[in-house]
């Protein structure tokens, strides 16, 4: 069993977005069974709390589950095999957290046509057509992150 965390700022929108698309991504390629996937904000403001409901609306309508609870990085986390972060700022906090930075990724990284240092911007001030965005990008990355798991399992 591997260990998977998609993380962004408060874990309402990009990280458990990316949680959904990847969970039915494993699932597809056969191997959700064998890898370990959640989603965590760096910061505390949303725990507990749900995804935004424009994520959720967007996921739904795509056909992707949109169950979740807000969550924030512990110790726990940072010892995961591969932390997909959003944002440069993301793998940055991670690695002061204690993660070690070979498992450090951003998440579009394993997009091949995503320039280098590509990130996923934040839809949570913008209106609706920002989650399409983030939803593309997402997708656009799960197939390598697919990969990278197949490799390890």
């Amino acid at each position: 069993m591997i260990r998977v965390v998609t993380v962004c700022t408060g874990n309402i929108c990009r990280s458990p977005m990316a949680e959904q698309v990847l969970r039915a991504a494993f699932d597809d390629a056969g191997v959700g069974g064998q890898v370990e996937l959640s989603s965590v904000g760096i910061g505390p403001w949303h725990v507990g709390e749900p995804m935004d409901r424009r994520a959720a609306a967007t996921l739904s309508a795509h056909g992707y589950g949109t169950d979740h609870v807000a969550r924030q990085v512990d110790d726990d986390v940072v010892g995961a095999d591969l932390l997909l972060a959003a944002t440069a700022d993301h793998a940055r906090d991670l690695r002061r957290a204690g993660a070690d930075p070979g498992r450090v990724r951003l998440l579009r990284s394993f997009d091949p046509a995503a320039p280098d240092g590509a990130e996923v911007p934040d839809p949570y001030y913008g209106g609706d057509e920002g989650f399409d965005e983030v939803l593309a990008m997402i997708e656009a990355a799960a197939p390598g992150v697919v990969a990278w798991a197949k490799e390890r399992v």
